[in-house]
């Protein structure tokens, strides 16, 4: 191909706005009048109150002084014929000359041929123009729309009540030029290059199309390595397909790469522009664009020999074309600058004509009519009765699923013929009154808004139906009866005057358009029905249709796809994480702080950061702690890696996938307050920075595809290490560990922190190629943590003081979300204001006498998904304030058990110091596996703080000598019986007890006072069954209440004045001290706790908690083993398995790296540490044996000493055996029950 001469086109856009200079409304002055030099006879309407022409121009006086209607109502017209195709610009109407008659309000209508008009319409809807006041002042109105026609019509809609419709009108314009070629079909044009190549960087081609056809080639071009450009109706959408990479497939078997546009054969014109600099494209139909990119390496558009427009000619074999063609006209034909109509009228040597191309556009006359109104809409059409046989056919378009489209009563009994569209398919049916009915079905999807042909004909016993001119399975008759035609046609609907044999309609009526109507083979004149001398109708747009698809635009954001009736669309919005009518409002919240606010814990959730906005939601991990909530991100390499054999020439690169595009990352960083990625480079005799002054060996690359070169720990512009900012680095003349260039392992690690350039999107080595150097890198997920949006507030103080922001879009679809507190009765929150309409939303509370400023906060406010920074614009406008406090009155009650709600500038957290639980919201159960023995030890001596960083006022625990009060509350899983659980005793003497008694059930003990022992017993089940089981024992004063499993079990009354005195110690599981136990106590306490403990909480004390979170602050011992876990995983198992349970709150978490050698990097020292780890191993096995058998000897020993009853040595035989309590059984017998 290089020897082939190659001619480069570089073409700039402005030559699109050059081009059509003098043929546009836009240029020059377009503004003369058009209609006060034209003859009456240019003038026509619906009726003449005179029975004549009357000419209606602007102004004039003489004869009727205008134009007035026979009758006065909806369906009446005045029209002018400008005698050729011209541009218009404005109009302006009076009223009639002298009288009371004007009209109010009027429509517009254009044709090139004064059939087949076309509407005028402004903002995508059919526009209503403001008429007069009184019948002489002119009411001048300016299109924003320039229109090129030869036919206007003006539709009066309303009148003065007290007189009749009169107009007097003018349309202003200019004259309009154009070039126009008319492909019949099997025709086109060809555009031949000067050299075999032609190479664009940049093209545009411009032109306007009219056709009755919903398919056709408009042009084509393609070189033979692949590029190709093809523009084609498709389905009366216009398909564009542009391919620059040479490695694509070809037309037949690719998908377009952009298609727009849709009802493109209806025979008006329509304009289509394409715009392509490079890659980049800028297709345009009418007044809808779409921006696109195509794919490939390649800028170029390389095209061989020819552009043909009109049809793709196959080569060698003419008149042969490889799809369908195009039947229409074409105007104004543009490829990059050159007239290529112009050239072929010119018969220039560029051009070859294949087929029969003309240059002026045949208009066929076809009138459609569409019936607009589901009820009352109907055409009458006359049939001759008594033909033997019937023949019906006619044209359809809609987009409802159903509709009646014929009705006629036969003659001679034969019945009634219904035809009518039901779920998108064509149903016919004929009904005798004797006979069963005939049924045929064909098509489906026929709502789909284009044309369909039906055909029905009957002869005899035979009835076929004919769908676009595919002939559905004939219905047999088995009576053979002969069908006679009847005489009436009801086309759409029927009357509501006339029986059901007349005009039957099951369904409702047809919406929609229909045109070439047939009966017994002949055509019937449509404008003969308008001016009613042929059949009847009602609610009929004659002439015209005015079909609209109301998916174009597609209004479905997000992805939602659109469906749609004739007066309405629908937005199927599954799968796209969106709901609303248009699939505008998000599924998800905004970030991972919005979650924690609705009560959620750790997990995966989905984001949507810019809410209602064009961004998706993006998966993320919420990891809730108690004082931050972090937003993980994960990519698709988060092991450490091990890399050689990379140098400069040949580098390794490794790029990150995060699962989501760059925008919606960037808007979860943006948004938040604080972000960072740890990097990790473990290494040996491979340099990472190559400092202090060399050229980088290992870099970066960033959001924005720039390469960084420094690490974790230094901050941007700096190329160094976290040890080079420290000075700890191992050699003091480099700034990077791995800069030092050792045989030994080391590494580099440490967190990048500046937002703008994160997340990392690749990593590049390139030392890794000498003798002996090996590396191995760690990049972790992208953790971000605070909302910036979210807690965004401000105070209104005055009813004077406001925000402004600019004005937002709300057109078609708008949310507005924002938290407010406010002790004012009535105020306006928020007012958009648009050129007509305005949204405001106020709350009131009665009638207001007057529109009030809003006193109070707002908080976190989004309109379209759009974050306003309140509180940047607060600081500049008086009477507002930045922040608003009082977070804790919206959000205290999700603290729970105890937890306090404390207040921070931008929100709050959950203090869980007074809580037996903890977590974000003091929900997480702080629970524990007790063994033999184990004993929790909690003394009442002197106040100590339990927590730390936290004030002694809220978190202190101060001694009490005398509480009056005991509220104590814990779960517990444990198949032990008997068993003590708690003990809480005094240096008086007073306790109190709660164990298990060997049938299993519960029992709580108090000496109080020095009175008799109380002992309450809960029988309801054996609560050493291995389930979990939460108790609650309140006491205050002499009242006590005793709930299991958040029933109430009993409720006792003490005698007066009973207390503890002095508490010294709460213990749970075993006492260690057995002076002074209760026989029945000490008894239960021979093993003390065996199983799980949960959430114990006794007052303003978390003994539990204390124990396993702040063993060295707190005044709590610890015996045994006592072991962190979860009561709940425990439930149903053996809880004498006493295993330890691990957690991580983040997924996504970190393990020590400092040495990849484990697992990833192997080495020498990895086996000789195998080695070691084997012998040990050995050892301690040997150990363990000699201990396990001295301790059993020693036990025996023991048990000989005591002469007691014998007890199990391990715990599961204590499970199977009964552990004697003497006198237990009688002393509950005693107690109370409930």
């Amino acid at each position: 191909m290089d020897s082939v001469p190659r001619l480069t086109s570089v073409f700039t856009l402005l030559f699109s706005g050059l081009w059509h200079l003098g043929l546009t409304a836009t240029n020059y002055n377009c503004d003369d009048p058009l209609a006060s030099l034209l003859s009456p006879m240019a003038f026509s309407s619906s009726s003449d109150l005179t029975g004549t022409h009357s000419p209606a121009q602007l102004n004039r006086r003489v004869g009727t002084g205008g134009w007035s209607p026979a009758d006065s109502n909806a369906q009446q017209w005045l029209q002018m014929d400008l005698g050729n195709r011209v541009e218009i610009t404005a109009v302006a109407t009076q009223g009639r000359y002298g009288s009371s008659d004007w009209v109010t309000s009027y429509s517009l209508m254009f044709s090139d041929t004064g059939r087949n008009w076309k509407q005028y319409k402004q903002e995508d809807s059919i526009w209503t123009f403001a008429g007069n006041m009184n019948a002489d002042s002119v009411m001048h109105h300016k299109l924003l729309h320039s229109v090129r026609a030869r036919f206007v019509r003006f539709v009066p809609l309303e009148w003065n009540p007290s007189g009749k419709i009169g107009m007097r009108v003018e349309v202003y314009g200019c004259s309009y030029k154009s070039d126009v070629a008319d492909f019949d079909g099997r025709s086109s044009l060809l555009y031949r290059f000067n050299q075999k190549l032609m190479s664009t960087l940049k093209d545009v081609i411009s032109l306007k199309f009219k056709s009755m056809q919903e398919d056709g080639v408009l042009f084509h071009g393609e070189g033979q390595r692949g590029d190709h450009i093809t523009l084609e109706l498709q389905k009366g959408r216009l398909a564009l397909h542009l391919n620059l990479d040479d490695s694509k497939p070809r037309l037949s078997s690719s998908p377009p790469s952009a298609t727009l546009g849709s009802l493109l054969d209806d025979q008006h014109w329509h304009s289509v522009l394409i715009e392509r600099v490079g890659k980049q494209v800028n297709f345009s139909v009418d007044r809808h664009t779409q921006h696109f990119r195509t794919k490939g390496e390649a800028d170029a558009l390389d095209i061989d020999y020819e552009l043909s427009f009109g049809g793709i000619p196959v080569p060698g074999k003419p008149g042969t074309f490889l799809k369908k063609n195009f039947h229409g006209c074409i105007e104004n034909l543009y490829y990059n600058g050159i007239n290529i109509i112009d050239l072929a009228k010119r018969r220039k040597h560029q051009i070859y004509t294949v087929g029969n191309v003309t240059f002026s556009c045949s208009e066929p006359q076809i009138v459609p009519i569409t019936f607009v109104n589901p009820r009352s809409s109907y055409l009458l059409l006359p049939g001759t009765a008594q033909i033997d046989g019937l023949s019906v056919s006619f044209q359809f378009r809609t987009w409802n699923k159903d509709g009646l489209l014929l009705s006629t009563e036969l003659s001679e009994g034969s019945g009634t013929l219904l035809l009518s569209l039901e779920g998108g398919t064509v149903r016919l049916v004929i009904q005798k009154m004797t006979e069963r009915t005939a049924e045929i079905l064909t098509g489906s999807n026929l709502n789909d808004g284009l044309w369909h042909s039906v055909s029905i004909n009957a002869r005899r016993d035979r009835i076929t139906l004919s769908l676009d001119n595919d002939a559905a399975s004939p219905a047999q008759d088995t009576t053979r009866v002969q069908i006679y035609s009847g005489n009436s046609y009801y086309f759409g609907g029927c009357p509501d005057n006339l029986t059901d044999s007349q005009c039957l309609n099951p369904i409702k009526a047809f919406q929609g358009c229909m045109r070439l109507i047939f009966i017994d083979n002949q055509p019937k004149d449509l404008i003969s029905v308008q001016q009613g001398s042929l059949g009847n109708f009602s609610d009929l747009h004659i002439d015209l249709c005015s079909i609209k698809d109301r998916c174009l635009p597609n209004y479905c954001e997000h992805g939602g796809s659109c469906s749609q009736s004739w007066t309405t669309f629908y937005c199927n919005c599954s799968n796209t994480g969106y709901t609303g009518a248009t699939c505008h409002n998000s599924l998800y919240e905004q970030s991972c702080e919005v979650y924690r606010h609705q009560g959620n814990t750790a997990g995966f959730f989905y984001i949507d950061s810019d809410g209602s906005g064009p961004l998706g939601p993006l998966q993320v991990y919420c990891n809730i702690t108690e004082d931050k909530i972090w937003t993980s991100v994960q990519h698709n390499n988060t092991e450490l890696t091990h890399v050689r054999g990379a140098d400069p020439e040949k580098p390794y690169t490794m790029a990150l996938d995060y699962g989501g595009s760059m925008e919606q990352l960037e808007a979860m960083i943006d948004s938040s307050e604080h972000c960072e990625q740890e990097v990790a480079y473990h290494c040996r005799r491979s340099r990472l920075l190559n400092t202090p002054d060399g050229t980088p060996f290992t870099w970066w690359i960033g959001r924005f595809n720039e390469r960084h070169p420094y690490w974790g720990g230094a901050p941007p512009g700096v190329q160094q290490c976290e040890c080079g900012l420290d000075e700890s680095c191992l050699d003091i003349e480099h700034f990077c560990n791995c800069d030092a260039d050792k045989d030994e392992w080391t590494n580099d690690t440490g967190f990048l922190s500046f937002k703008d350039h994160l997340p990392v999107t690749q990593i590049v080595i390139t030392d890794t190629n000498r003798s002996n150097s090996e590396a191995a890198w760690r990049i972790g997920p992208l953790r971000c943590y605070g909302d910036r949006h979210f807690w965004n507030a401000v105070s209104f103080y005055t009813e004077a003081s406001y925000l402004h922001f600019p004005t937002f879009h709300a057109e078609f679809s708008a949310d507005i979300s924002f938290f407010f507190k406010t002790t004012a009765l009535s105020g306006v929150f928020l007012e958009n204001l648009g050129i007509k309409d305005f949204i405001r939303l106020e709350i009131s509370w009665g009638t207001s006498s007057r529109q009030k400023g809003f006193l109070g906060c707002i908080r976190s406010l989004h309109l379209n998904g759009q974050k306003l920074d309140l509180e940047e614009r607060a600081k500049v406008t008086s009477g507002v304030r930045p922040g608003c406090p009082g977070h804790c009155s919206t959000y205290g009650s999700i603290c729970h058990n105890g937890g306090k709600c404390v207040e921070k500038y931008s929100g709050y957290f959950c203090d869980c110091t007074n809580s037996p639980y903890e977590g974000p919201f003091c929900k997480k159960e702080v629970s524990a596996v007790f063994e033999a023995g184990t004993s929790v030890m909690y003394m009442f001596q002197e106040p100590y703080p339990v927590t730390k960083n936290i004030s002694l006022s809220s978190s202190a625990i101060y001694a009490d000598a005398a509480p009056s009060k005991e509220n104590i509350a814990f779960s517990f899983v444990t198949a032990q019986a008997p068993s003590l659980l708690l003990y809480i005793n005094s240096s008086s003497q007073d306790y109190l007890a709660v164990l298990l008694c060997k049938n299993g059930s519960l029992q709580v003990r108090y000496q109080l006072s020095k009175e008799e022992t109380h002992v309450f017993n809960i029988d309801a089940e054996n609560f050493a069954n291995r389930r979990m089981h939460h108790l609650n024992i309140n006491r205050e004063g002499r009242e006590l209440t005793i709930q299991v499993d958040q029933q109430l079990r009993l409720s006792y009354n003490f005698s007066p004045e009973v207390e503890f005195r002095a508490v010294r110690s709460l213990i749970l599981g075993k006492v260690r001290e057995h002076v002074g136990l209760d026989s029945v106590v000490a008894k239960a306490n021979t093993l003390g706790f065996v199983g799980c403990l949960s959430s114990v909480q006794y007052n303003q004390v978390a003994p539990l908690k204390a124990a396993l979170r702040h063993t060295t602050i707190a005044p709590v011992t610890v015996h045994g083993t006592l072991t962190e876990s979860s009561c709940g995983s425990m439930m149903d198992a053996d809880v004498n398995a006493v295993t330890t349970v691990h957690s991580s709150s983040d997924p996504f978490g970190k393990t020590d790296e400092r040495e990849p050698l484990t697992n990833a990097v192997r080495s020498d020292s990895a086996v000789i540490g195998g080695v070691i780890a084997v012998v040990i191993f050995i050892i301690f096995s040997i150990i363990g044996i000699m201990t396990r058998f001295l301790y059993q000897h020693k036990q025996s020993h023991r048990t000989n000493q005591m002469k007691e009853k014998e007890y199990p040595e391990n715990l599961d035989s204590s499970f199977r055996n009964d552990i004697d309590m003497q006198n237990t059984v009688s002393e509950c017998k005693r107690e109370y029950f409930i």
